[in-house]
């Protein structure tokens, strides 16, 4: 599957969930499963590509502010949601994670009391295992399909550049590389 295919697939289950008021990850867990089985395999390989590429400490850093804080498996979630946001958003986050600051979902988190989970989105990691269940019956399908379709390499244990490690708790460096995102969650 190719990039456009795949933020083709993102934007239909948006506007899919946006039209039916149904989550996002069910619209797109109900578009996965009516392709082809290799088609969502190819999905799902295009996903954790995007996925990997955003595994980056001013990604987390900005994940951190977001959140009130972000640990291993919340980091899965909350690129899994920038991701859901579509092409346009990731995009800017790859670039400049600091971007964030302008995203709807996060200026209003940014304002109530009890902030909510926004692009914190667990469920959309997991859209291609549901589209396979869904398809076969079979909750561990996925993981045999996975396996037959990436080998040996699904499991490579490539050593991740994930950029100059920083200390989130540092409020001051957080203002310097976040310096947007800072004055929403830190204050003055």
């Amino acid at each position: 599957m190719d990039i456009d295919t795949f933020w083709n697939v993102i934007e239909v289950a948006q506007a899919g969930a946006a039209e039916t008021g149904e989550p996002f990850d069910e619209v797109l867990v109900e578009q996965l499963a009516d392709r082809p089985r290799q088609e969502i395999l190819e999905y799902a390989e295009r996903f954790d590509e995007l996925h990997d590429a955003l595994y980056r400490w001013d990604v987390w850093a900005a994940a951190y502010l977001i959140g009130g804080g972000c640990s291993d498996d919340s980091f899965m979630d909350f690129r899994a949601g920038v991701i859901a946001s579509g092409c346009q958003w990731y995009q800017r986050v790859a670039t400049d994670p600091d971007s964030l600051a302008a995203h709807p979902g996060v200026v209003h988190a940014a304002n109530v009391r009890d902030r909510p989970e926004v692009l914190f989105y667990e469920d959309v990691n997991y859209a291609a295992g549901g589209a396979f269940e869904r398809i076969t019956g079979d909750a561990d399908a996925f993981c045999e399909a996975w396996h037959s379709f990436r080998g040996a390499d699904a499991e490579s244990g490539n050593t991740v550049d994930m950029g100059e490690d920083f200390d989130f708790d540092d409020e001051k460096e957080m203002s310097r590389r976040l310096p947007r995102l800072a004055a929403l969650f830190l204050g003055p």
